[in-house]
């Protein structure tokens, strides 16, 4: 490690271990020459480097779809290269390790492939196709893992391995993220012990006030950078660091630990990108980009709720409000957002805090419970409940139950161009690429609210339906071509100029780029089929259709890319556009054009 990482090491080393800090940044450091001597040519100059235009990711798990007598993790491989291979260009593995509960989130060995999942063979093969991000699930351990079980009978170090209550504590303020205890009893080689479990009695809390809890995961993360991770997504980590009488959420010692795994995946050359996983109110959020020297993404998680609400109430207004705030937040260099709609959990509530008004996100539980979903709680220092996490696929809580395949495809595509249109990477769940919907079998069998939107497909079915003209194909289709028409667009580039214009409350309107080389990209919310004026765009990249302006006709959740510019090669652009072209025709409830004034 050179000096003056290792210098920055040490300080931050310090606000956490003090006097001990020393010894430890020693510790560390040999941590990382030894990985970087691993890695060796693979080494890279240029640590955590930005997203480019064409990086789309898809979030799955390793079994999301599965064929009998092959490993999921190999399925999947072969199932993206035949349907999405230049396409999606990442893939984030949601945890692909041994786990006993949580869906793969109770982890018990943090250093294998679970068996039923396939081997680090197979993840190195889908490394050859694809950027892998890696969970890092470093909060809380299965208390089936071999550190929780030497913690128990008092093995050194492990003995100081997790977190316990101590008598007399004040715990009051303390942040719960789901209606259960904050603490577990075992039975210790100590006696009984009240264990911190945050998330529950089968996922124990570490505890990173011990400097050998900090060294062991920092070193997991750098074996997982030399597994081919190029991006590691630190879950749960606003939790990580706890101090009595606080929230112990989003502290300073969560920030610090964020900053040295920064600092040691650096100066080891791994050019893995850290993206951290923090379902909190927008501030606390950004907060974990630092200053450029902390995560190099960070979750967009206002997103899915606010586009969710425009859909609802067919206006863009506080969509559009919340997008323009954004602007006020400078991102340090290199950094970006990742936007995303759906993912394995739920639509956060927390996020919508001072964005939406409680009518407001009592309108998404109604719409929620309505539509198939259920809605999950957490409980407040003074033992009230408020809704925490609406848990429904996006496909069916974008749409009414009465609503058609054309409606729910218009509606799911429409959503999508506006997440694509946003500055950042794009992240999409598996589960939306493929059209899917609610999965409520899923939840009645295992009582898991989260399953609803988990499903495992098997891959002969899947691509049965992908192959046909049923919603599957429709969504997958539409969604795949937009991506591609995306990544021949420079003014999509994260970091690119981005504002909002006032057109019409119905439409979310994104002006993308610098002047000469603008993408004003138009999101119909609403049912209604009008027109408006446009202050640009002489030709659609979705539709690959030339633009009469100034005035532009959306038909119901239609959504446009209007070009400034029209292309150097409008032939091909058209080609290339047309399997985009749906997601601006079809549908439910079609009408003549209005007028927007």
């Amino acid at each position: 490690m050179e000096s003056a990482s290792l210098k920055r090491t040490e300080a931050l080393l310090a606000r956490l271990y003090g006097a001990r800090a020393g010894a430890v940044a020693e510790r560390l450091a040999a941590l990382v020459d030894a990985c970087a001597e691993r890695l060796g040519t693979r080494r890279d100059p240029a640590p955590s480097a930005p997203p480019g235009v064409g990086e789309v990711m898809l979030i799955s798990y390793g079994d999301s779809i599965g064929t009998e007598g092959e490993a999921p993790l190999a399925t999947l491989g072969r199932f993206l290269d035949r349907h999405a291979r230049g396409t999606v260009t990442a893939v984030h593995i949601l945890p692909m390790y041994p786990s006993t509960s949580d869906d793969g989130f109770s982890v018990s060995d943090y250093r294998m492939v679970d068996p039923e999942l396939g081997d680090w063979e197979d993840v190195a093969e889908l490394a050859r196709g694809y950027e892998l991000m890696f969970d890092a699930v470093v909060n809380h351990a299965s208390v089936s893992n071999p550190w929780f079980r030497a913690f128990l009978r008092g093995e050194a170090p492990y003995g100081r391995f997790f977190a316990k209550a101590r008598e007399g504590a004040d715990y009051s303020s303390v942040v719960r993220p789901r209606a259960l205890p904050l603490f577990t009893p075992f039975e210790t080689s100590r006696g009984r012990e009240l264990v911190w479990t945050t998330f529950s009695a089968d996922q124990a809390d570490l505890d990173f006030s011990e400097p050998e809890v900090l060294l062991a995961v920092l070193d997991t993360l750098l074996f997982y950078a030399e597994r081919g991770a190029r991006y590691l997504r630190l879950d749960a980590v606003g939790f990580v660091w706890k101090e009595e009488g606080t929230s112990c959420l989003n502290l300073p010692g969560a920030h610090a630990i964020v900053k040295l795994a920064r600092l040691a995946l650096d100066a080891a050359g791994s050019g893995t990108r850290i993206i951290t996983e923090t379902n909190v109110p927008h501030d606390e959020n950004v907060a974990y980009f630092g200053e450029g020297d902390e995560a190099g993404l960070v979750y967009q998680f206002p997103l899915p709720p606010l586009v969710l609400h425009a859909f609802l109430s067919g206006s863009a207004e506080r969509l559009g409000a919340w997008i323009a705030s954004l602007g006020a937040t400078a991102l340090p260099s290199g950094c970006a957002w990742f936007n995303f709609l759906a993912s394995h959990d739920g639509i956060g509530l927390r996020p919508t805090e001072g964005i939406l008004d409680d009518a407001g996100r009592d309108a998404l539980v109604r719409a929620t419970l309505e539509r198939g979903g259920r809605v999950g709680y957490r409980s407040a220092a003074d033992g009230s409940r408020s809704p925490y996490e609406l848990n429904i696929n996006y496909l069916d809580a974008l749409s009414p139950p009465e609503a058609d395949d054309g409606g729910r495809a218009d509606r799911m595509c429409a959503a999508h161009a506006i997440l694509l249109a946003l500055d950042g990477m794009p992240g999409i769940y598996v589960h939306s690429l493929l059209g899917s919907r609610n999965w409520s079998a899923g939840v009645e069998e295992s009582g898991i609210a989260r399953r609803i939107n988990r499903e495992k497909l098997d891959l002969a079915a899947l691509e049965a339906e992908l192959a046909g003209d049923g919603l599957r194909a429709r969504v997958s289709s539409r969604l795949l071509a937009m991506i591609r028409v995306r990544r021949d667009l420079p003014a999509f580039a994260p970091g690119s100029p981005q504002a909002v214009i006032a057109l019409d409350p119905r439409v979310l309107a994104l002006a993308r780029g610098a002047p000469g080389n603008r993408v004003l990209a138009l999101a119909n919310v609403s049912g209604d089929a009008f027109t408006l004026e446009v202050p640009w765009g002489s030709f659609d990249a979705i539709s690959g259709e030339f633009v009469d302006r100034p005035r532009v006709t959306l038909a119901p959740y239609q959504a446009r890319w209007l070009l400034e510019s029209a292309p150097a090669d409008p032939e091909g652009a058209t080609r290339h556009a047309a399997g985009a072209a749906a997601s601006s025709r079809g549908g439910e409830g079609r009408g003549e054009p209005g007028s927007a004034s």
